[in-house]
């Protein structure tokens, strides 16, 4: 895994996506009748250890959360 892959994990009804050695990270679920991913809790503090800023992790973690939740037939 490159320093710029996040890790993407299904826990129960939730997709966490958490960027590895920062403390970037965000879940994501999906309410019943909504045709999208809604974030939930949001660890965003700038790390200056990480490879990315905090505003350019939302978007990273948005898709790789949107790819699991199609693969799982959550969303289209």
């Amino acid at each position: 895994m490159s320093r710029n892959e996040v890790h993407v994990e299904v826990q129960g009804g939730e997709i966490v996506v958490a960027l590895p050695y920062s403390k970037y990270g965000v879940t994501y679920y999906k309410p019943t009748n909504s045709p999208q991913l809604l974030a939930g809790r949001m660890s965003l503090k700038d790390d200056p250890l990480a490879t990315m800023t905090a505003s350019d992790f939302p978007a990273l973690a948005w898709r790789a959360a949107n790819a699991k939740a199609r693969e799982l037939g959550w969303i289209r």
